[in-house]
């Protein structure tokens, strides 16, 4: 008998299962519970990238969450605010930190951004649209050179990090 050790490639294709068989279950919920779903915007996603190390990172967003299991059903908890579709790019040239986030139907006034040296906060609110997200950051930032910007839904948040990013990780030699 062979054994084989899963590849990362076949466990980033095992997360996709995951998130197939999650909304198959959040379907079928939502059948059973279509009224309580009526005149609310239903709002998820997700997004893949490859993170430290070349290990896949899957992030969920909107306002619908996996919730408890009621009777072997995993029960989804729709809320009245999204979380935003939220990329994180480290700019080691320029050695900052850059978040765009997703957030249309807002104006610039509706926006709040709180910026610690280890995340950062954004939520905003207009009519039935309202978003938040917190967002923890793999480097600390100064938070007093963070800037954003806000054009047709897009918001761009830049804030300088403290030190170098460090390149390269540290070598392993083989044995």
């Amino acid at each position: 008998m062979v054994f084989r050790r899963k590849s990362w490639f076949d466990e980033f294709f095992d997360e996709f299962e995951d998130i197939e068989e999650e909304l198959e279950r959040f379907f079928r919920e939502f059948t059973k519970r279509k009224e309580e779903f009526i005149g609310k915007p239903l709002y998820y996603g997700f997004s893949v990238r490859i993170g430290k190390e070349g290990i896949p990172e899957i992030r969920t967003f909107g306002n619908i969450k996996p919730g408890h299991v009621l009777h072997g059903i995993e029960e989804a908890e729709i809320g009245e605010v999204r979380e935003p579709f939220c990329d994180v790019i480290y700019d080691d040239r320029n050695n900052e930190v850059i978040l765009t986030l997703e957030m249309p139907g807002l104006e610039k006034s509706d926006i709040k951004i709180n910026a610690t040296e280890k995340s950062i906060e954004v939520s905003g609110e207009r009519g039935d649209r309202k978003y938040h997200t917190k967002v923890p950051l793999e480097h600390e930032i100064d938070p007093k050179t963070a800037k954003a910007r806000y054009n047709n839904g897009v918001l761009e948040i830049k804030a300088k990090i403290k030190g170098e990013i460090k390149k390269g990780g540290h070598e392993v030699k083989v044995e």
